[in-house]
């Protein structure tokens, strides 16, 4: 992004007005974007207004600074979001499990289940999983 973007006051929500005053844009403009870039998904309240979060408006400047500063078409910067999407995605940490056959010693603890003890196992496992996100 530019080095000069605004400064995004901290809010959770936006109204349109004010992302457009931010961005420079007309609303109409980010209508439009709306319909074109999938990550822009502003909320609408119970008055049909749009809510803009945080994030919508910093992808907001993005693309503005993409399409009128570096020139992308909007199928461009369309594909600059994917493959930036695509590299996130890949760093994501996955976890590769391998199945080991049962020993003997160990057939028991599976042959009665303890349910309590099974409850607690997939708690921790989960808890786990989050940590994990």
């Amino acid at each position: 992004m530019p080095s000069a973007s605004p400064e995004i006051p901290d809010k959770l929500y936006f109204r349109i007005g004010e992302v457009a005053r931010l961005a420079g844009v007309n609303p109409s403009v980010l209508r439009y974007w709306e319909n074109e870039f999938s990550i822009i998904d502003p909320k609408k309240s119970g008055s049909n207004h749009r809510l803009y979060r945080r994030k919508d408006v910093e992808h907001i400047l993005e693309i503005k600074h993409l399409l009128y500063e570096k020139r992308y078409t909007i199928q461009g910067a369309r594909q600059h979001f994917a493959a930036s999407r695509g590299k996130a995605e890949k760093s994501k940490v996955k976890v590769k499990v391998e199945a080991k056959p049962v020993q003997p010693a160990q057939a028991a603890l599976f042959a009665a289940p303890n349910p309590p003890l099974i409850s607690e196992i997939r708690k921790e496992l989960q808890s786990i999983l989050d940590s994990l996100k």
